[in-house]
């Protein structure tokens, strides 16, 4: 099994798992942000009273802060009750940063597990070695309520990519270039895997870079 399906074997106590299987796994961390906490936040309550576990769900205010208009400031707000009610800590507010950066930064992403978000860019955590990707509000709000999701286990593309980035060129001009290759739908609910020597000699703001991008062809994870 490549990582990806180790992670999700693992995730759902099985022994081994191969692409195509229909799987349900634990999560251990649910991400939403200022954007998608509201509506998350009104599924949860139709669904359930209390969250599964409040330390493995992370919110953070960063799409419209600080609030610019009596809606953002109303939603902010429902949030925050939100949090206080579930006894949520992990709450990041105006000048902490985005979520893709406060989540590793402050320690929620892991190797191995597997994290969910309310937001297309949840990939990025790919980097440090998690499987990582979005949900919508209705998804996310039955991971607030169990702590489980299903997921198809997703075919794998190995990129390799060897050599020294020329002057001037940066991991976003590679992920770029990438992207162009495989096509906009080219990996549609793909894992894609990076190796070479490039990759390892990549800093991990650089990594960063390569996997929040890979939602724009598509990918899973």
């Amino acid at each position: 099994m490549n990582i990806t399906e180790k992670i999700l074997a693992k995730a759902s106590n099985k022994d081994e798992v191969s692409p195509g299987d229909t799987v349900d796994a634990n999560i251990d961390v649910a991400m939403s942000h200022d954007g998608t906490s509201p509506p998350t936040i009104k599924v949860f309550e139709k669904i359930a009273d209390k969250v599964w576990d409040p330390e493995k769900i992370v919110l953070v205010f960063d799409h419209n802060v600080p609030a610019n208009t009596m809606g953002s400031a109303e939603f902010q707000q429902v949030v925050r009750s939100f949090a206080k009610k579930q006894n949520i800590k992990n709450i990041y507010t105006q000048g902490e940063g985005i979520c893709h950066q406060v989540l590793p930064e402050k320690g929620h992403v892991k190797p191995s597990t597997v994290m969910v978000g309310a937001d297309s860019h949840t990939c990025t955590y790919g980097a440090f070695g998690a499987f990582a990707t979005g949900l919508g509000a209705t998804d996310l709000a039955m991971v607030y309520a169990t702590g489980k999701t299903w997921f198809n286990v997703p075919e794998s593309f190995r990129i390799n990519v060897n050599g020294n980035l020329p002057e001037h060129v940066h991991s976003k001009d590679l992920i770029l270039r990438i992207i162009k290759e495989i096509g906009s739908y080219g990996a549609t609910y793909k894992s894609l895997e990076f190796h070479g020597d490039t990759i390892d000699n990549m800093s991990v703001d650089g990594r960063l870079t390569m996997t929040n991008m890979v939602i724009e062809c598509g990918a899973k994870n």
